[in-house]
């Protein structure tokens, strides 16, 4: 009976403490949102690493992305890529092809213009570590996909606790593939042009881009 009442009381308190570390989580992941909704527009300069060790795959690039609302413009293992509020067009040089397609809603990656808000919705939080980085204080919080049918298994969020600015990404996938996006530098409020979300579709067929439609 005693050994019951221990029990009783353990798994009680570790209620408890996961219903306060989930209530933390979600406290610091509402700052960071609202943080970013604040902005007009926002550039991100990242390193990004694609990593599998059971297939045998690494792959590491820089990149950027200016993102305004929905709308992105980003450049990303020599290919450039952008929507434009209603398709996605992605260019790459190396092949001299442009596809244009509508956005698919149901696609488990997170896109550019989602990456500062998509855990808002669907997934459960949890506190995780705090690292230093050069003398940066980075809160990592736990993202679990509520969805059982996604092919990710976890998401870390690190998060500077001064700026509540996201500096990295940890996507793992149930297949084991981990995608890291480090911020290397986060801007607000450039001044940007007026077309920069406008796809030249003659641009390209000018220089005898090959145009598909999905």
């Amino acid at each position: 009976m005693i050994k019951k009442s221990i029990l009783l009381l353990t798994l009680f308190a570790f209620g408890i403490s996961y219903g306060q570390s989930s209530d933390k989580a979600k406290a610091l992941l509402d700052e960071v949102y609202n943080k970013v909704q604040s902005y007009d527009n926002i550039y991100i300069d990242f390193q990004s690493s694609l990593e599998n060790t059971e297939a045998g795959l690494k792959q590491e690039t820089n990149g950027n992305v200016t993102l305004d609302g929905e709308k992105y413009l980003l450049n990303y293992f020599g290919a450039i890529q952008m929507y434009d509020g209603n398709q996605v067009y992605t260019v790459v040089p190396e092949n001299e092809e442009v596809t244009i397609e509508d956005v698919n809603e149901d696609n488990d990656n997170v896109s550019p213009s989602k990456m500062l808000t998509f855990y808002k919705t669907g997934h459960n939080y949890q506190w995780d570590i705090l690292q230093n980085v050069g003398g940066r204080k980075i809160q990592y919080v736990k993202l679990i996909p509520i969805d059982s049918n996604t092919e990710i298994k976890s998401v870390l969020l690190g998060i500077d606790t001064q700026t509540k600015h996201i500096y990295k990404l940890i996507q793992t996938g149930l297949n084991g593939t981990k995608t890291t996006i480090t911020v290397n530098s986060f801007k607000t409020n450039q001044p940007i042009s007026s077309t920069l979300f406008t796809f030249d579709e003659k641009k390209y067929e000018d220089k005898g881009y090959y145009i598909i439609r999905n």
